[in-house]
């Protein structure tokens, strides 16, 4: 086989890379072997709603969420950390694997991050996304499992680590030891749960209609789970649900903890229920550890806080949240065969 991939390369030119691939509801980011993260773009795609025609993927197709014609629509493939749109998840999948390389490819292995709690149906189908969007051989890791990897945790230690990754679509919640999940929970209330609850509120107390870009920017701006020293204010622009006509309203900070009580406390609840089915010795090295938080969800401002107090276990961000998924997968993939152990994170070989 070695022999056969040296004679390809030498005939056409082509080069074997390896992708590590964070298939996140909100963002897809991309990890090359030897690069580092080489992509990071929305997961949206526009498709022409008369011949199917892919127009737009990524940071490009996001801007036209809300502003397309009839014949123009900007989905997102996926909703809840796993496919809702088979045939898009492949073509925006097939865009963001080529944009990651820059150069044809001959065998490619892919490591792909997915929600802890999905189906075996849904996990196949991640995986042939990724075979058919031109990775050879396609693998998955668990998302908690790849955030702290991510994040620097001794996840082969024989003691216990625990991360709270928030993504786009769902939280998950994770007790790691000696490479294995030994606890999880995984709900699906997270960033796009947090920004619809935010445009709600805003419907139901300023009678203003925002779309959900308007909501992330409010969250972004302003958001917080735990009072602050200085509230902030955002003023968000829509149309008026009763005259019809463009109108603008000014939201405090307050407002929209307000706004996203229900989801903070869901969240907070999947930490406390993990906690408390850990087993004794492994919670003794948590209470000295402490808890990571990961994804875009861990830099919404006092969240670390109000775990914290919540819990009474020291609450830390992790280095760069947003990235840790993907680093995760792409350390997996560069130091699987130096370190067998690390076989165990992935969950499920390629299909044949």
């Amino acid at each position: 086989m070695n022999l056969l991939r040296r004679a390809v390369r030498t005939l056409t030119g082509q080069v074997t890379e390896d992708l590590g691939i964070d298939l996140g509801t909100a963002n897809t980011l991309v990890y090359v072997q030897g690069k580092g993260i080489v992509l990071r773009e929305p997961s949206v795609v526009a498709v022409d709603t008369e011949t199917g025609a892919v127009l737009a993927v990524g940071e490009d197709a996001k801007r036209m969420l809300g502003r397309t014609p009839s014949t123009i629509k900007a989905i997102r493939p996926l909703k809840d950390g796993v496919i809702a749109d088979y045939d898009q998840t492949e073509a925006m999948l097939r865009h963001f694997i080529k944009g990651g390389t820059k150069r044809r490819f001959a065998w490619k292995r892919v490591v792909v991050g997915i929600p802890s709690g999905i189906t075996e149906v849904e996990r196949r189908a991640v995986i042939e996304a990724s075979r058919r969007a031109g990775a050879n051989e396609a693998y998955i890791i668990e998302e908690p499992m790849a955030a702290a990897i991510g994040a620097g945790l001794p996840i082969t230690d024989a003691t216990g680590s625990m991360v709270v990754d928030i993504g786009g679509g769902t939280t998950e919640v994770a007790i790691i030891s000696l490479a294995g999940i030994v606890n999880a929970k995984s709900i699906r209330v997270a960033g796009d749960e947090i920004d619809e609850a935010i445009a709600n509120y805003v419907r139901r107390s300023y009678n203003l209609f925002v779309g959900d870009r308007t909501a992330e920017r409010a969250k972004l701006e302003i958001g917080s789970a735990y009072p602050l020293e200085q509230e902030l204010t955002f003023e968000v622009r829509g149309r008026d649900l009763v005259s019809g006509l463009p109108r603008a309203a000014l939201l405090s900070s307050e407002d929209l903890r307000l706004a996203i009580q229900e989801q903070l406390t869901a969240i907070v609840e999947a930490v406390k229920l993990t906690l408390e089915t850990a087993p004794p010795e492994l919670s003794a090295d948590i209470i000295h550890r402490g808890i990571y938080l990961a994804g875009g969800g861990a830099l919404l401002r006092g969240l670390d806080r109000l775990i914290q107090e919540e819990t009474g276990i020291p609450v830390y961000i992790a280095n760069d949240p947003l990235s840790c998924v993907v680093i995760g997968t792409g350390r997996v993939m560069e130091e699987i065969r130096s370190n067998p152990r690390l076989r165990k994170v992935l969950v499920q070989a390629s299909l044949d």
